[in-house]
């Protein structure tokens, strides 16, 4: 079986107040972006191994035992939903430490496919509790459609947004981002505007005066490049860009479609509208 899985942005995003347990309440609208990692998985009944993965395309680091995927299939096991064993393969065209929950969505997809290919007796509600023991942003992309997110980032709104009729431009300037890092240094508090009302309330093109990315002040500093790049979809006519999640993608939301040059390290993406 061969799926494809998404990405995401955030349209603002609040970093609230550090929790007791470590982690941050944060206020955020995920929305969904059609930029994909390729995964293809097969049951191999005469391998000794419970999953073999592979990859292909951008290099991921670290070891294999520890990627979402192999950890999407033992969390089923360890839940006693019987899984033959399976070689997975991912090509992956997402870069790591972006901002976009490239790996969080190939383990949410996954688990869906898994469900639906096994035929496994679970719920949604089920399934965004399984996501949430992934990862932060794994249950958003069960639901995968634009939602206000809240707490820990795990809570969920329904939110009217609808961008099909504009191209989102997407750039990653080929250095990536650790969301522990981008923590430090940065200040949790408050917002001074009510993100839920005004992404639904306001035009596109108001957002820029009234909605940010917290990360926007750890990252700029960090990898100037995303603040050039914001800079830059601005200079092109965007109605609105911003950070994606704590980096380093820039996303800006455009009415006509832009005519943009990166330089040629930079990995880019265009989402066009629907027709």
């Amino acid at each position: 079986m061969v799926f494809f899985s998404t990405c995401k942005i955030n349209l603002g995003l609040n970093v609230v107040e550090k929790r007791q347990d470590g982690f941050h309440n944060i206020q955020s609208v995920f929305y969904p972006i059609n930029w994909c990692d390729a995964v293809e998985f097969i049951e191999q009944k005469n391998q000794k191994e419970a999953i073999v993965l592979t990859t292909s395309g951008l290099k991921i680091e670290g070891d294999l035992q520890d990627n979402l995927l192999t950890k999407t299939y033992y969390l089923l096991l360890k839940n006693n939903y019987a899984l033959p064993p399976l070689k997975v393969h991912l090509h992956k065209v997402l870069p790591t430490g972006a901002g976009l929950g490239g790996g969080s969505a190939n383990a949410a997809f996954f688990l869906k496919a898994l469900i639906s290919y096994f035929n496994l007796k679970i719920t949604e509600s089920e399934q965004l509790n399984l996501a949430a023991t992934l990862g932060a942003d794994c249950a958003f992309f069960i639901k995968n459609k634009p939602i206000y997110a809240y707490n820990k980032g795990t809570d969920f709104l329904d939110v009217r947004i609808n961008l099909s009729q504009y191209y989102v431009a997407l750039a990653f300037p080929a250095i990536g981002s650790n969301t522990k890092l981008a923590y430090q240094g940065l200040t949790s508090k408050k917002p001074n505007y009510n993100l839920f009302e005004d992404i639904q309330n306001l035009k596109v093109e108001d957002w820029k005066n009234r909605i940010s990315n917290d990360f926007e002040e750890t990252i700029f500093k960090r990898i100037p490049e995303t603040e050039q790049l914001k800079n830059y979809f601005y200079e092109q006519g965007a109605l609105y860009a911003s950070l994606s999640g704590s980096g380093s993608t820039v996303f800006g939301i455009f009415k006509k479609k832009p005519n943009l040059f990166f330089p040629s390290n930079y990995l880019s993406f265009i989402q066009e509208p629907l027709q």
